[in-house]
């Protein structure tokens, strides 16, 4: 046999099994002829490799020829060479019919054996050519794996290294399953890959630095997983990444001054980590930056300024951090396509500006737990897109009677949904244009706050309103009946107030309609009410959380209907006027703490 013919056989071998050859080794099978053979025998061949990755090829080889020797169908050979069927010898080379399955690349093999039984793999068998099987792309041309798309499919098990040997992957997608262990540094070996969604799993260890190898990076999603360790430098060299997500793990340190290279990037996600230090004054230079969230972490000092610059961010998010500083009375001109705004928990003071009425497409404005005050700005009306509005904790308002002025032009946001102004210095009465408000209103906080006046019996037209909370401000007169109308109240928070009169019976009516939102909380306690409890107050099956009638002057007796308060779990009705015992029907109480 020539030289040529060896090569030739070679070259058929590995371009059969391309898969199990990576092309970063070049003239990786080499081959030599020896044209002197053993006495005794008119040739003899000899393969020698060094390498492990060549193993499966062997197995496979071994396989087919022992199934190929058994059918006798050497048997010719045999006896040309005088040879019976128990002699033992090593044919140099032997054919496969070319409509036997392809070879599985090993890696694959290895990704399912660190997986725990899950039927997607009920496909991954040798009755079908792998491209075949759920879960694997390959290309059209080659048919090399090009993709994993194993999405939510309760994978239990580790991510095996061997997938570095895919070296065509472009995308790898296992988000929203269990794999655990770490990521494998042998990632970095695919500089093809484009996508890399490993979040929402249970993910260890630190990220690998030689993820910055791939640089063909576009979207890396490693969030909600339980990665430690400090954010690579490395990942700054990743000019073509554009949606970096890294977000409810437990990731150390700083974030990265060299976050300001990645000149492609559009969303960067950091919240819910342990990061500390300030934010990166380079990441202003991020112009397609449209998305940014470092939120619930432990940065401190101010904003760069040159964040407020980019104008083309849609959501802005950094609360529950220690920054300080205040907001640019331009920003609103400065970020006009701002949809939301997220500063809320963290030590921001002076004036909410004026300017933000600019920004039309806002649908969030979250200030709640900072240090601003002055007058909430009465022009935000103009976010008719606005659906959540908090400015609850600060210190706005001045105690003075048109503190609450800036609700009447709130009435032109039709999509509002949420309005917190609890805990602020808020004076003044509740003006009756709060019954214009969105009919899509189901929260409205004002309490702890100096509101006092009568409730606006306009709260009526807010029929979805769940959550009405106006505890412990300067509110007098009777609690009004129109209370009953809203049928969808799912908290009711009145105490802390100076409201007189009985209980009024209809808001018991709250919970006679409606069979999927029902009051589950009525605060009534530290008032000047009296008279009785009526009985239908008692008889709100649905109170789950509380019942507070404490500190009135209320009279009469506990009603026996007490006992269908089967699922409360505190009752207070100390410090009124009872008479009488305590009714033997709150046994049935027995979700009581």
């Amino acid at each position: 046999m020539s030289n040529k013919e060896v090569e030739e056989q070679i070259i058929n071998v590995q371009n059969k099994n391309f898969t199990y050859f990576v092309e970063w080794i070049p003239s990786n099978v080499k081959s030599s002829v020896c044209d002197i053979p053993p006495k005794g025998l008119k040739m003899e061949s000899t393969f020698i490799e060094n390498s492990t990755s060549f193993q499966e090829i062997f197995r496979r080889v071994s396989k087919r020829f022992t199934a190929v020797f058994r059918r006798k169908a050497l048997l010719r050979c045999s006896k040309a060479t005088n040879l019976d069927d128990n002699t033992s010898y090593q044919p140099v080379v032997f054919e496969v019919n070319s409509s036997t399955t392809p070879a599985v690349p090993l890696a694959l093999l290895e990704f399912k054996h660190q997986i725990a039984n899950n039927p997607i793999f009920n496909s991954w068998n040798t009755s079908l050519h792998f491209c075949q099987w759920k879960g694997v792309e390959c290309g059209h041309r080659h048919h090399r794996v090009i993709g994993f798309n194993l999405t939510d499919q309760n994978m239990f098990g580790t991510i095996s290294p061997h997938i570095g040997n895919l070296s065509f992957l472009r995308f790898i997608k296992l988000q929203d399953n269990h794999f655990h262990g770490e990521i494998p540094q042998q990632i970095g070996y695919l500089y093809r890959l484009r996508i890399l969604n490993l979040r929402n799993n249970t993910l260890g260890g630190p990220i690998p630095v030689n993820l910055s190898r791939c640089f063909n990076f576009k979207a890396v999603y490693l969030g909600r997983n339980h990665l430690v360790g400090t954010i690579p430098v490395e990942l700054g060299s990743l000019k073509k990444l554009s949606h970096l997500d890294l977000d409810y793990n437990n990731l150390t340190g700083f974030v990265p001054t060299s976050f300001g290279n990645l000149s492609s990037l559009t969303k960067n996600s950091l919240v819910e980590n342990n990061i500390k230090g300030t934010i990166p004054s380079e990441l202003g230079q991020l112009t397609n930056l449209v998305f940014i969230s470092v939120g619930e972490n432990n940065l401190t000092g101010t904003i760069p300024s040159s964040l407020f610059n980019i104008s083309i961010i849609t959501e802005f998010w950094t609360p529950s951090n220690q920054l300080t500083g205040t907001l640019p009375a331009s920003i609103g001109l400065t970020l006009p396509n701002l949809q939301a705004f997220g500063f809320g928990n963290n030590s921001f003071h002076r004036e909410i500006p004026g300017s933000f009425p600019n920004a039309s497409q806002l649908q969030i404005l979250d200030f709640g737990a900072n240090m601003l005050t002055g007058q909430v700005p009465d022009n935000l009306g103009s976010l008719q897109n606005l659906q959540w509005f908090s400015i609850a904790n600060n210190l706005l308002g001045t105690n003075a009677i048109d503190n609450l002025s800036f609700i009447t032009s709130l009435s032109n946001c039709t999509n509002l949904q949420s309005l917190e102004l609890d805990n602020n210095n808020f004076g003044g009465e509740i003006p009756n244009s709060i019954g214009n408000l969105s009919v899509q209103l189901n929260w409205l906080s004002l309490g702890h706050n100096h509101i006092s006046g009568i409730i606006p019996i306009a709260i009526e037209s807010l029929a979805n309103l769940y959550n009405l909370q106006l505890e412990f401000n300067l509110l007098s007169g009777p609690i009004p009946n129109s209370l009953g109308k809203l049928l969808n109240l799912q908290v009711l928070l009145l105490r802390g107030n100076k409201l007189h009169g009985q209980i009024p019976s209809s808001i018991g009516n709250i919970m006679l309609i409606g069979n999927c939102k029902k009051l589950n909380q009525l605060e009534l306690s530290q008032n000047n009410l009296i008279g009785p409890i009526p009985d239908i107050v008692v008889s709100i099956f649905s109170l789950s959380i509380s019942l507070n009638l404490s500190r009135n002057s209320l009279t009469g007796s506990l009603p026996v209907e007490v006992g269908r308060l089967k699922n409360i779990n505190a009752l207070d009705v100390s410090n009124n006027k009872f008479i009488g015992s305590i009714p033997k029907t709150i046994a049935a109480c027995l979700s009581l703490e």
